[in-house]
């Protein structure tokens, strides 16, 4: 962790303090995510000995800062071993519904064509803002 963090800890310090400044903070919207979280428990290879983690669909983290994102707020727990929601749990539809609002744009109306069919970003379950992350 201190090699990855280390990796964007400054840059993005620097983004942050750069937009706060220059009073663009509140209109830019910061997000770092990716597409799977990882497994809490740690997995080491025989071949490389270098140790990871697996894909992990059941848990992951966002960061959010900026344009109308609370600051300081948590959403959802996981068990003691950080393995499975417990309290507050968000499908990533909800991310992206609440991301989409953010930006101006109502996610149940936005639509790509797709082999002759419209398709939302958010599928076809609903989606719910995260109104908690709203400032």
């Amino acid at each position: 962790m201190p090699i990855c963090a280390e990796a964007v800890d400054q840059g993005t310090a620097a983004l942050i303090k750069d937009l706060k400044q220059r009073d663009m903070l509140k209109d830019t919207l910061i997000v770092f995510a990716g597409e799977f979280g990882r497994t809490p428990m740690s997995q080491t290879t025989k071949k490389t000995g270098h140790a990871g983690r697996d894909h992990h669909m059941k848990s992951m983290s966002y960061f959010m800062c900026g344009g109308g994102i609370k600051g300081g707020v948590s959403v959802g727990e996981t068990d003691e071993l950080g393995y499975k929601p417990v309290e507050d749990a968000h499908h990533i539809r909800d991310m992206h519904a609440t991301m989409l609002h953010l930006l101006g744009i109502n996610h149940k109306k936005l639509t790509v064509r797709f082999q002759g069919l419209d398709n939302r970003l958010t599928g076809v379950e609903e989606a719910h803002l995260i109104k908690k992350v709203l400032a």
